[in-house]
């Protein structure tokens, strides 16, 4: 079992991007859903959705909360407990043309 150090560096949560090509996630609780063109992640800060291209897990562990994606990265999004990823990731745009 974690110390309380140990359980305050596991509860950060911090995004490394890479050239938009390798992103490291940490504070990871869970992964909600993924495929190669979204992955939406459960974090000490709140859902996380990192949309792209071709995205694949490079490495993950959970005990951790570490979550690797490489890939074409191209955006991050966090959104509220209230509202689906599907619902965010319409945006402006897919409320004009509803």
């Amino acid at each position: 079992m974690p110390d309380e150090r140990q359980r305050r560096e596991l509860d950060k949560h911090q995004i490394l991007v890479i050239n938009r090509q390798y992103a490291e996630v940490t504070g990871v609780l869970n992964i909600e859903s993924f495929d190669v063109r979204e992955f939406v992640l459960q974090t000490t800060s709140g859902m996380l959705a990192i949309r792209g291209d071709n995205l694949h897990i490079k490495a993950l562990s959970l005990e951790n909360g570490l979550v690797s994606i490489e890939g074409a990265i191209f955006d991050f999004v966090y959104f509220d407990e209230g509202f689906s990823a599907a619902h965010k990731a319409k945006g402006f745009l897919g409320k004009i043309f509803k």
